[in-house]
């Protein structure tokens, strides 16, 4: 069975977890903490980070969310999360990228930086200033997927892609960290809240850090 290495926090990490869910592929979970740098994940990924993939019975790992991903986009016989035209795949990666390198780089890095790196690895209360700016940047992106919502079925066209899995998964993040101001994006909160009743998700809503809770919202299906 394979073996998903993973950070429950990780955007990265769940982002996996929602694809192998959705294709009904099984596996465990090891949790690393990115702190400790653990040997075992050096040796499965000279980049020393979550998520990786590792088949012990095969000797293989796969590392990175999206090799990972279209890794079973190629292999599995489940839904097509990354189907339809060249033109059609090449718009779902654009929001893949866009999710994970500016919805992460704006908002849920500096999030997990603030609320969670921070106060544990350094013992420091987290900076007021770069959480609002956070929060802030925050509003940008859901009036951006406020649109996509208003002129598509999905995120990526007309049925669920990777850009659905990939953008729910860094506003799980940001939402159970509460950095996400709801108000004026109702768009974005419906979609949310049909994808989150989604079975890949149930796991993730019932996960909670170590001294860290979610606001009340955040395992809600309806809010």
């Amino acid at each position: 069975m394979w073996q998903l290495h993973h950070f429950p926090l990780c955007p990265f990490s769940r982002k996996v977890r929602l694809t192998l869910g959705e294709k009904n592929v099984p596996f465990e979970l090891v949790t690393q903490l990115p702190w400790e740098g653990r040997d075992e994940l050096w040796r499965l990924n000279d980049a020393g980070r979550v998520p990786v993939l590792h088949d012990p019975a095969r000797n293989i790992a796969l590392c990175d969310s999206r090799a990972i991903c279209e890794y079973f986009e190629e292999t599995g016989q489940q839904a097509s999360l990354l189907g339809g035209s060249a033109l059609a795949r090449a718009e779902i990666r654009r929001l893949v990228a866009l999710f994970d390198e500016n919805f992460h780089d704006d908002v849920v890095g500096p999030l997990l930086h603030e609320k969670l790196k921070k106060r544990t690895v350094y013992r420091q209360p987290p900076d007021s200033r770069a959480l609002r700016e956070a929060m802030k940047l925050a509003h940008g992106h859901l009036d951006y997927i406020d649109w996509l919502v208003d002129n598509r079925s999905w995120l990526g066209g007309a049925t669920m892609s990777l850009a659905d899995l990939a953008a729910a998964a860094q506003i799980s993040v940001a939402d159970y960290l509460g950095g996400i101001d709801w108000s004026g994006h109702e768009q974005t909160r419906s979609w949310y809240s049909v994808f989150k009743s989604r079975p890949s998700f149930r796991a993730l809503l019932s996960e909670r850090m170590d001294g860290i809770a979610p606001p009340r919202h955040y395992a809600l299906v309806d809010a």
